[in-house]
């Protein structure tokens, strides 16, 4: 690709000044009608040192208005940040519905200058080619606009724009060592580069390459991108059509696979085993919390289930064996309004946990596969490709190293009904009881047709599904606590055997 570029192109300067007022004034609109439409819009400024990437970001927001717009300059990650997986601090720079968010430099230092610098490994490098094209595709599925820019300039150009800025000590500390040697083995640089645009390139979030060695030019061919794909995205959004809302959820039960129907739930424990496992068990997680933080590594549970069926006591005896300053309990409630301006993926991602911590979610990222899906909160097409997202989000989270486990609390509806009312009875519970929970019952099949669809899509060998048969809270609460020990035994040995 960047061997094919005509790095010769120029502008003069009064054809400059009328392109560059003519598109300014358009993307002033442009951003006003984005807006309006709440439509959230990225635009990655990636390309070689000395490139100018700076300069042309100034020339791209002086025409916008500054409330609207945030830029990034991004950096290798800080020892904090390294304690999350690759992506998470990129989540945490989404820009909301209706803002535009502008980086310099970006997610692509880790497959190119990172991988140049030999700081990301080949194993690395394979996942971060996975996970950014994921990242990408959820985003713009979800509806956000992604320009991606490459700024290019021939060696001998960054060489003599490098000189310049050494020889001046105003500006000398803007070329570092890296940058120097990029430029000494820019051929080397390059076709990391040209992998890099090849490998992410793709018809939801295309290259545009930018040739750079004049201003002027770089900068009019910026605006004008910008331009076109903000006016192609507005008149797209005006035929849109309108969501199809699932009708799945009617169909006949014995026709369905079901991983719910074979659940015994005659499973039981008396109150002497219960209090002596749990015990038992307790002891063995406190243990294992301390040489999770030695070893850095990070623990992410996940808790859904029919109403009233236990995690909050699961969750409980979990945590009163856990170091308080080492995790974190999350209770995921209806999306409020500056969660629903962002993915849905979002609010979980900024709640993820870095290295050697704990998070525990009281329901999960799940609820787009079911009460989004159930009440018609989301299209049919949002929850169907939710679970190829769901799926990509954890394998991050494993490829960075997280134990992920996921319990599913399944109780009977009798059982329910009988926790309902013992809740409604008891002036301590009744805060835990409202009209909803009855309304939900109601569409009781409803609900085991999209369980039994999650169960089977989303039960992975790096973030299975552990279905807790829960009619007897003892057993169900012993069941989590010996999943979640075993578990982190079992990387503990494996990390043994591997000589970490």
């Amino acid at each position: 690709m960047l061997e094919k570029i005509d790095l010769s192109k120029k502008m003069e300067k009064e054809l400059y000044k009328q392109r560059s007022d003519e598109l300014g004034l358009r993307l002033g609109r442009l951003q006003r009608a984005c807006k309006e439409q709440g439509i959230p819009v990225m635009i990655v400024v990636e390309g070689l040192s000395a490139a100018g990437k700076g300069t042309l970001i100034n020339e791209l927001i002086e025409p916008l208005d500054p409330r609207g717009f945030t830029v990034y300059a991004v950096k290798d990650p800080t020892e904090e940040e390294r304690h999350y997986p690759f992506l998470w601090r990129f989540w945490n720079m989404l820009p909301p519905k209706g803002r535009i968010n502008i980086y310099d430099s970006s997610w692509y230092r880790r497959v190119s200058a990172n991988y140049f610098d030999g700081s990301t490994s080949e194993k690395q490098l394979t996942d971060a080619y996975d996970e950014i094209k994921n990242f990408e595709k959820q985003l713009t599925d979800d509806g956000m606009v992604l320009i991606k820019l490459f700024c290019h300039i021939s060696r001998d150009e960054q060489k003599k724009r490098m000189k310049k800025l050494l020889d001046n000590k105003e500006t000398a500390w803007r070329v570092t060592d890296a940058d120097l040697k990029r430029n000494k083995k820019y051929d080397e640089y390059i076709e990391i580069c040209e992998e890099m645009l090849r490998r992410t390139d793709s018809a939801y979030a295309p290259w545009e390459v930018v040739e750079a060695m004049d201003r002027r030019f770089a900068t009019v061919k910026i605006l004008s991108i910008v331009a076109g794909v903000l006016e192609q995205e507005l008149e797209k959004r005006k035929h849109k059509k309108p969501p199809v809302i699932d009708s799945r959820l009617n169909k006949d039960k014995e026709m369905t696979s079901s991983s719910l129907n074979k659940v015994d739930l005659s499973n039981t424990l008396t109150r002497e085993e219960y209090v002596k496992q749990k015990k038992e068990l307790q002891n063995r997680l406190s243990l294992l919390h301390s040489e999770l933080y030695r070893r850095r590594i990070p623990v992410v549970l996940g808790f859904e289930g029919w109403d009233a069926g236990g995690k909050g006591g699961a969750i409980k005896r979990l945590t009163q064996a856990l170091d308080p300053r080492g995790y974190a309990v999350h209770p995921t409630a209806s999306p409020n309004d500056i969660e629903k301006a962002h993915h849905y993926l979002w609010r979980f991602w900024t709640n993820m946990p870095k290295a050697g911590h704990v998070a525990i979610f009281d329901r999960t990222w799940y609820g787009r596969v079911m009460v989004e899906r159930i009440e018609g909160f989301c299209s049919a097409d949002e929850w169907s490709r939710a679970y190829t997202e769901i799926n990509d989000m954890e394998r991050h989270l494993a490829n960075f190293g997280a134990i992920v486990i996921k319990f599913w609390m399944q109780i009977d509806k009798d059982e329910q009904e009988r926790r309902f009312k013992e809740r409604q009875a008891n002036p301590d519970k009744n805060w835990k009881i409202t009209d909803e929970d009855w309304r939900n019952r109601e569409k009781w099949d409803a609900y085991e047709i999209a369980v039994d669809e999650m169960l089977i899509r989303t039960s992975t060998t790096y973030a299975p599904w552990v279905i807790v048969e829960g009619n007897d809270k003892y057993y169900a609460r012993i069941k989590v606590l010996r999943t979640v020990v075993e578990a982190i035994e079992a990387r503990l040995k494996k990390l043994d055997q591997q000589g970490d």
